[in-house]
């Protein structure tokens, strides 16, 4: 009797349970199909959704595939199925739609990026309310905070119903404090100090700039990055068997402190033995050998073998075996705790380049970028060449970006198509601006400049620039590719006057206007040689405190003089880019003489050095020197005292004020020298909390330098020296550079100024 009366009671629920979805009903021929319930939604959309059709049988089984694709739609509440006669009635109940979305107490992330998340997801306004998304909001939002290391937020959503069936959301953050890594240890490390290995991490238990980098706030994918960090520590340094055992992470009952225990463990130290290559070499071995990184008797390298291989592969890649595969095994020997290095190597096919295209040149033409091309169309590939092209554009003053793209051409084996994407920077047109400078004062520059005349990479420029010292008007054009095989001309016109008073030179000033054409020589893929000619004719003045030695030079030649220049210039450039370069050398030798029919018969000869190497990652050893001679020739037995050189200001000796050191006239004011030494070592700086900065540059230097006259005899206890800190930033009002320097051996006279700064003068590398 009680199974009896349990059964019935069990039918009874399923009956109750069933009935507000379906009714049971025989098989018929749907005659019409009549939605009820429709507010927002077309009835054309959930016909779309709809697996029957009018004039098609419709059974009970039919009833849960209907109920259940109308659900799919995520637009329905409730979805019920019913019959009047042959009609089939499908009643449904809308999910309301969402009005308004707001957040309150969210300051670590702001509002309008939570807002663009939630619409990736279909969760804005307009959109239908779907609580189970919204629970899953809450869970993302929280798991982003705890990736901020803000373990007790709180996070709370409320629902309000509005007309209209919509309703209005907010979203309720209660942030917390930042929980704070308050211990790092390491269990298992005996060679290496805990100190050491927190080095390599970013994570810390903080330091001075906590506040800024954050790094105390514990982060689960940078915990990863760093664990890594370690492991290739390690593996750098000869330790063939490293392992991290374990990782354990812990947060104290109130949230606001984190330990972080990393369990590891060593092993031995391990040497290399031997380097083996081994497969098809392609190329000499003794060329392959003599390019390895890694070598016999160092300890085991992983970061070495990689580079390793990089030079292997490039190479194998000169030859046309850009895919080639390289893999490094090492052979351990446990008992002298040794590894036998084996490069296996596989050069695969050699590769040939069938197209060579271009993108992202929006206004430059094609024939621009191809004739910097060393890698040629229908022969096969080069790694030095594709890179030496990329190199080429890089270089060129109308791209801000330039990158390549290696892609193997459907249905062939043997083929590549190589693609340029460059981003076009603005080349000119109208430009105009202001700045200020301690040497030259107060700066105005308004040109018309072109560096990519309608897209010919032809340089067109109008130029008038006024400052305290000078004001210049000039005209220029240069074609870099006069010939098709890179040899360039170009001339320009110009008018300039001079103050030196204002330049903290002896006092005179000068009226010049001249003319000159040039020609430029390839000479190789990093040399260029310059010829040139120019003409000028300079009319000197001079001022109620002029020096003595001013009013000489014009009793002995007059106050005007004319000049026929012969220039030459060699350069050799393996720079990386021409602004901001972090590798390469640049060298030049520059000669320029007043020949015998000008007024004043003189010469003068320059010789510049710039050397980068990377010291570590991020830290650049720069290397600059300038030496420079000038004198008389003929019936001219020195040097136009206007012509000297000089020394001290921002791009010399630092920390000395601009052009006050050397010789002084019978005024004691500065009057420069023939003979010109300056050399400047910099550390460039990782730039801090930031990342692959393209226009910042900060550096520690060393300056040493002076200016000497003919008279006098070269003495290195002259020499000048400087130390500080030096910033460049290359700012939408124009370059921005300062110096913070302290003289080293400043003398009795020396005019010091250890803050020097300019803006929006011409930067010149």
């Amino acid at each position: 009797m009680l199974f009896s009366k349990n059964r019935y009671i069990y039918i009874i629920l399923n009956l109750l349970l069933l009935q507000p979805i379906a009714f049971a009903f025989e098989t018929f021929i749907i005659e019409d199909i009549r939605l009820e319930g429709l507010r927002r939604i077309s009835a054309g959309t959930v016909f779309n959704y709809l697996p029957v059709k009018v004039g098609e049988h419709f059974s009970n089984k039919d009833t849960n595939t209907t109920i259940s694709e109308i659900y799919k739609t995520g637009l329905f509440e409730d979805v019920r199925v019913e019959k009047d006669g042959n009609i089939l009635i499908i009643r449904m109940e809308e999910r309301p739609a969402i009005y308004e979305i707001t957040f309150v107490g969210n300051e670590e992330i702001e509002t309008e990026k939570l807002t663009q998340a939630l619409k990736t997801i279909g969760f804005a306004r307009g959109r239908v309310f779907n609580r189970s998304i919204l629970e899953k909001v809450e869970l993302e939002l929280q798991r982003q905070y705890f990736n901020l290391s803000k373990y007790a937020v709180l996070i709370k959503s409320t629902v309000t119903p509005l007309p209209r069936n919509r309703v209005k959301i907010q979203i309720n953050v209660e942030e917390g404090i930042a929980a704070k890594i308050h211990q790092i240890n390491f269990v298992g490390n005996k060679t290496i100090s805990d100190d050491k290995l927190l080095a390599e991490m970013e994570l810390s238990t903080g330091g001075w700039f906590s506040f800024i980098t954050k790094d105390d706030q514990y982060s689960s994918i940078q915990l990863a990055a760093d664990l890594e960090a370690i492991n290739s520590y390690y593996l750098d340094r000869g330790y063939l068997n490293f392992n991290i055992d374990s990782t354990q992470v812990s947060i104290t009952p109130n949230k606001k402190h984190v330990y972080i225990t990393i369990n590891l463990t060593e092993g031995d130290k391990y040497k290399v033995s031997e380097v083996n290559l081994i497969g098809n070499l392609i190329v000499e071995k003794d060329k392959l050998m003599d390019s390895m990184v890694l070598k016999v008797g160092e300890f085991y390298s992983s970061k070495k073998i990689s580079k390793s291989k990089e030079a292997l592969s490039e190479l194998i890649g000169d030859e046309g075996y850009y895919f080639a595969n390289i893999n490094a095994v090492p052979d351990i020997d446990e008992d002298n705790k040794t590894a036998k290095v084996n490069f296996f190597i596989d050069p695969g096919k050699r590769i040939y380049v069938r197209r060579i295209t271009f993108s992202g040149n929006t206004k430059t033409k094609d024939e621009v970028l191809r004739r910097e091309m060393r890698q040629m169309e229908a022969g096969w590939i080069s790694t030095k060449d594709i890179k030496r092209s990329l190199t080429r554009l890089k270089r060129l003053r109308f791209f801000e970006e330039a990158a390549v793209d290696v892609k193997r051409v459907p249905n062939t084996i043997d083929q590549v198509d190589v693609n340029y994407k460059v981003t076009e920077r603005p080349s000119g047109n109208l430009m105009a601006g202001v700045g200020y400078s301690q040497t030259q004062g107060a700066l105005f520059d308004i040109s018309i400049m072109q560096e990519n005349f309608l897209g010919s990479g032809k340089r067109v420029g109008l130029t008038f620039n006024n400052s305290q010292v000078y004001t210049l008007y000039r005209f220029s054009y240069l074609n870099p590719y006069t010939t098709i095989n890179g040899i360039s001309r170009g001339f320009n016109v110009f008018y300039r006057t001079t103050d030196s008073e204002r330049a903290n030179l002896t006092r005179y000033s000068t009226d010049v206007y001249g003319t000159g054409l040039n020609f430029g020589l390839p000479i190789s893929e990093y040399d260029f040689f310059n010829i040139g000619g120019e003409f000028d004719d300079t009319t000197l003045k001079t001022t109620l405190y002029t020096a003595d030695e001013v009013y000489d030079f014009i009793k002995k030649n007059g106050d005007n003089y004319k000049s026929y220049r012969l220039t030459s210039n060699w350069r050799h450039d393996t720079r990386n880019r021409v602004l901001f370069p972090d590798s390469g050398v640049l060298q030049s030798v520059s000669v320029e003489a007043a020949l015998p029919v000008s007024d004043l018969s003189y010469y003068k000869i320059t010789y510049k050095h710039h050397w980068l190497y990377s010291l570590a990652q991020d830290y650049i050893l720069l290397l600059k020197g300038n030496v420079a001679y000038g004198d008389g020739y003929g019936d001219n037995d020195e040097l136009p005292f206007f012509e000297n050189y000089t020394a001290g200001g921002p791009h010399t000796v630092r920390g000395f004020r601009g052009n006050t050191l050397g010789p002084l006239d019978s005024n004691y004011r500065p009057l420069g020298g023939n003979l010109k030494i300056v050399g400047n070592m910099e550390i460039i700086l990782p730039v801090p909390f930031t990342e692959n900065v393209r226009s910042f540059r900060l550096s520690a230097f060393i300056d040493a330098g002076n200016v000497y006259a003919a008279s006098e005899d070269f003495d290195t206890a002259e020499i000048r020296y400087s130390t500080g800190l030096s910033a460049i930033w290359l700012s939408p009002v124009g370059v921005l550079s300062f110096s913070l320097a302290k003289p080293l051996n400043d003398k009795e006279g020396d005019q010091i100024e250890t803050f020097q700064f300019t803006l929006g003068t011409t930067f010149n590398w």
